[in-house]
């Protein structure tokens, strides 16, 4: 390998003779003659990669030569693509830095289709590397050549394909810049073989050439001062806080402009932990599983402030039903948002965290100048509800063991320092109902695209990117058979994540949706892990160089959960068997407005009795 810094080596020949003198490395920035393989790991190396998830290939093995002699870039061989792009997005949502993935051409590409697609709708910092044919073969159908960059403009905030060596530096620079400013994304880079292969030279930094890529992050003063104003002049006004807030680090700004101005707060899905569970202003997650606070607040509220959400259809519901009598102040580092799904009577284009900053000081420059509107009334309903409304669970009454339980347990000995991912379904909501968060970056999931299959490998990526972080995946039997290969990766790299299968032998939300409008036809949802024990979680575990447990009754629970927490030389999978007809409540019907969320199956809440 070419390199500025050479490694001295004994004078050729000659016996006992002193190492040659390494020579003197180039000045920074100078050029130095590499492969385009070497000049992408050490853009790599430039950008401040600690970690690339991957596999090698064909097309992107002269990538893989270089890489095994980098000091500053770690990878890791997972055990598919998929699980190499969860596992990037769940290294960035933990870290807030650019999660990497790395996949050759053809099917090592489009194995990554899912998590860009993922990362895509939830806004995180991605960047993907694949291999591609070479040039003179693109568009032949030749071995492994699939068109990667127009498969995922779509699903992508940008993609590149590089046809010249020379531009591999300023092309790494350009992704990572895009994927982490203005609305975070995923970004792809596709690179021909014989590019990887050719010769070339490299220096950093390299010019960024983003002419129209100019992202607004300072807010218009004259809009926020409006959006002060109406705060000011509000009766019944609601915090609606979206994932925007943590992307932006902003949760502190977001706590003292609701202490200041004592609104209520709900945090969706993707917002969990940006506000403290525990503080006395937040009623809840809002939307389809929401609690009966959170949705009848937005509903019967006359100003929605909302903070890096998007009024996406889960929190919406029908959405010429959706909070009828509010004002909206839409804040949002994405103008394509602003006035999408629900008209904006102010917008505001920005950072959320500056748009925070200014909105706090224009508020007080209100209050100064008289007494804002008295939301007493309107603190005592939202407190109303809460009180009639809690969230809650009964138990099966087959006996069987609490799916709600087992995860609120885990939530209360893991604490609120580590790391939850889940996948989707049941135990995703219970996830997010029941486990306390009062940090921002400790909740992962898949909100948008609603991956099965996200936990395991989000898990992984998130206990690289905080190694002295506990970091728990919730999953369900049904994505848990999707994507737990990468135990295996995690046993060899020294990953002991800690896996609760929730194991009710079902596809358990689409079973609830059969039980509650298909007149309880179940088809095609029993998985067989009740009635077959295929596979035996425990078994699978051991095979997969795990620790393997099993928790079945409620006197159980937390003396394995405290076990699995004891055990950290590897990963933990413990196979909890609960109840199959356990369902999640709150609930809007899909297609239904908010007013008739039902508290549990046949209970209505009436607001306007309240």
């Amino acid at each position: 390998m070419t390199s500025a810094t050479s490694r001295p080596t004994p004078a050729a020949g000659i016996p006992g003779a002193a190492p040659a003198r390494p020579k003197p490395a180039p000045p920074a920035g100078a050029p130095v003659r590499v492969t385009g393989a070497q000049s992408l790991v050490r853009s790599l190396e430039a950008v401040g990669v600690e970690v690339v998830f991957g596999i090698p290939g064909g097309t992107i093995l002269p990538a893989y030569d270089p890489l095994l002699d980098s000091t500053k870039v770690r990878h890791v061989l997972v055990r598919h693509e998929q699980g190499a792009g969860h596992a990037a997005t769940g290294y960035a949502q933990a870290t807030g830095q650019v999660g990497v993935c790395m996949a050759t051409s053809g099917p090592g590409a489009t194995n990554l289709v899912t998590p860009l697609a993922d990362a895509n709708m939830d806004s995180v910092p991605v960047v993907a590397i694949t291999g591609q044919q070479t040039r003179q073969l693109i568009g032949t159908d030749a071995f492994q050549e699939a068109d990667i960059c127009g498969i995922t403009l779509p699903i992508t905030k940008h993609n590149f394909l590089v046809t010249d060596p020379a531009e591999i530096p300023r092309t790494i620079a350009e992704a990572f810049h895009l994927a982490k400013t203005g609305r975070p994304g995923p970004v792809l880079v596709d690179i021909p073989k014989d590019v990887l292969q050719e010769q070339t030279s490299f220096s950093w930094p390299p010019e960024l050439r983003l002419p129209g890529y100019r992202p607004t992050t300072r807010p218009h003063g004259k809009q926020v001062r409006e959006a002060a104003r109406l705060i000011s002049t509000a009766r019944r006004p609601v915090l609606y806080v979206g994932g925007g807030v943590i992307k932006a680090q902003a949760s502190a700004e977001l706590i003292e402009l609701a202490e200041l101005t004592g609104i209520p707060v709900v945090t969706t899905l993707m917002a969990r932990g940006a506000f403290p569970d525990s503080h006395p202003q937040h009623l809840g997650m809002p939307g389809m599983h929401g609690t009966v606070p959170a949705v009848g607040a937005l509903q019967r509220s006359d100003l929605i402030v909302a903070l890096g959400a998007r009024f996406d259809d889960r929190v919406t519901g029908k959405l010429d039903t959706f909070a009828p009598g509010a004002a909206i102040v839409h804040a949002d580092i994405d103008p394509a948002e602003i006035s999408k799904n629900r008209r904006a009577d102010v917008p505001i284009v920005g950072d959320c965290k500056e748009i925070l900053v200014e909105l706090i000081a224009a508020v007080r420059a209100e209050r100064a100048q008289g007494t804002p509107a008295d939301i007493t009334p309107w603190l005592e309903q939202t407190g109303s509800w809460r009180e009639k409304f809690p969230l809650g669970y009964e138990w099966p009454a087959d006996g069987t063991l609490s799916p709600q339980f087992v995860i609120e347990r885990i939530g209360a000995i893991a604490g609120p320092d580590a790391l939850y991912t889940a996948g989707v379904g049941q135990h995703q909501m219970w996830a997010a109902q029941f486990i306390k968060y009062e940090k921002p970056a400790t909740w992962l999931n898949s909100g948008g695209l609603g991956t099965m299959g996200y936990a395991v490998p989000a898990a992984m990526g998130a206990k690289f990117g905080c190694p002295d972080k506990v970091v728990w995946a919730i999953d369900g039997d049904g994505c848990f058979q999707m994507t737990n290969q990468e135990l295996a990766t995690c046993a060899i790299e020294g990953a002991p994540i800690k896996v609760a299968v929730i194991n009710n032998g079902n596809l358990g939300m689409v079973r609830q949706w059969q039980n509650l409008f298909y007149s309880e036809r179940y088809s095609q949802t029993d998985l067989g892990t009740h009635k077959h024990r295929i596979p035996d979680f425990t078994l699978l575990a051991e095979a997969l160089g795990c620790a393997g447990l099993r928790c079945e009754t409620r006197e159980e629970v937390d003396a394995v959960i405290n076990r699995a927490m004891e055990i950290n030389d590897r990963p933990v999978v413990i196979d909890f068997v609960v109840g199959k007809d356990a369902q999640v409540w709150p609930m809007v019907a899909a297609g239904t407005g908010n007013d008739e969320i039902m508290a549990a199956r046949g209970i209505r809440p009436l607001f306007d009795e309240d």
